[in-house]
């Protein structure tokens, strides 16, 4: 089995717009690559993933994957589902069996997690396991296999109408809870409650850590 982890990325400097009432826009930027940064380094270190594929215009976003070695696309669209289609097509073409499409704003994520996702049991031929945010409306990931088993629908509803879609498509879907997939950062909400999480557990979110040091510097 070949499996190819997907990570759609916004332009940094364009990203958590709904943050502006925490931070300002250089924090923001810093944060949103702090993020990305400590999903891929999750990612990478993960046995079972084959290859990564970064679908960006970000040039940071792609200087970083393509330090380590990471296919990068140029984001051709004007959404998260329709990056996150090109990493599938692009997957397919490399004759991957399931994909990982993940969020980069999930730094809480570990390699033992991405693990214990892909060894989750699945026996229909066509599957879609949803991973839920905190609130059970969204979606942070998805894991299809076949890769053109769901058509990604990301955005407020998603894991509703991911559920819809897979119907639809005769696909058999279902919600899987991953703790550190559920927190993505989008409100200051999200952000303070990614603080008091990291202030209460060891190691992990590593960039993101150190981005929070610097944030509490500047307010000092």
């Amino acid at each position: 089995m070949s499996t190819v982890a997907i990570l759609p990325i916004k332009e940094f400097n364009a990203a958590k717009s709904r943050l502006a009432s925490a931070i300002g826009l250089g924090h923001r930027r810093a944060l949103s690559e702090a993020m990305y940064s400590d999903v891929l380094t999750a990612v990478r270190r993960s046995p079972s993933i084959d290859r990564i594929i970064v679908v960006t215009r970000d040039i940071n976003a792609t200087q970083i994957a393509s330090g380590h070695g990471i296919t990068v696309l140029d984001d051709h669209g004007e959404s998260h589902s329709e990056a996150a289609a090109q990493g599938v097509a692009a997957a397919i073409a490399q004759s991957a069996t399931r994909v990982l499409v993940v969020a980069s704003d999930c730094p809480l994520l570990t390699p033992q997690d991405v693990e214990q996702l892909l060894a989750h049991r699945v026996t229909a031929p066509r599957s879609a396991l949803i991973v839920p945010d905190r609130h059970g409306t969204g979606t942070n990931a998805l894991l299809l296999s076949p890769p053109d088993s769901l058509t990604p629908s990301f955005g407020d509803g998603s894991c509703e109408r991911h559920a819809q879609l897979a119907q639809e498509q005769e696909t058999t879907a279902e919600v899987v809870q991953v703790p550190a997939l559920a927190l993505d950062i989008d409100t200051p909400e999200d952000l303070a409650e990614l603080r008091d999480t990291l202030s209460r557990v060891r190691g992990g979110a590593a960039h993101t850590r150190g981005l929070f040091v610097q944030l509490e510097r500047a307010t000092a």
